[in-house]
């Protein structure tokens, strides 16, 4: 997944269980979401593709051995300065970009790729060529159903902006 994709998973999560529960989403939430939904790619990317200090831009950071401790204590930290919901926003965040890194190991069901989830109890999966953003547009194929789910998503997106912008926790003054 890019790094918006990841965002947007996780931020779509949390605003629906936000709205669940009757309550608006703060801004402490946001970012803690949105730091919990990169942190992963944020830390691996860099020590395997620069430095080659780990082998794989999913190993170290991706792992759950290393994930769940990381929510935990940031919960924790957040439960002690009475935001539990920002602790909660993080967790979730940094959980749903390990799904969103492996639905396609589900969707096709390549359990061997799902080892980077215990590194380093597991190896890596081979799998980590670097794709930036130039080679991903490259690939891109412009189709009728793409171009439609294109227009849908842009729709749907300037309706939610548009709905953010009218809100009134928006414009309220900050106490």
């Amino acid at each position: 997944m890019f790094p918006w994709t990841h965002a947007a998973f996780g931020y779509l999560l949390l605003f629906a269980i936000v709205l669940l529960f009757g309550r608006r989403l703060s801004k402490a939430e946001l970012v803690a979401v949105l730091v919990g939904t990169q942190l992963a790619d944020v830390i691996d990317k860099p020590l395997a593709w620069w430095f080659d200090a780990v082998p794989s831009g999913r190993s170290f950071a991706h792992s759950l051995l290393f994930a769940v401790p990381l929510s935990a204590v940031v919960v924790a930290i957040a439960w002690r300065r009475s935001h539990p919901e920002v602790g909660f926003a993080f967790g979730l965040g940094y959980l749903t970009h390990l799904v969103g890194d492996t639905y396609v190991a589900v969707y096709y069901w390549r359990p061997e790729e799902f080892s980077f989830l215990l590194w380093p109890i597991l190896p890596p999966y081979p799998y980590d060529d670097f794709v930036g953003f130039g080679d991903f547009i490259d690939g891109v194929e412009i189709t009728t159903p793409g171009l439609v789910l294109f227009a849908v998503t842009a729709v749907v997106g300037v309706a939610f902006l548009v709905q953010f912008l009218r809100a009134p926790w928006v414009h309220a003054p900050r106490s």
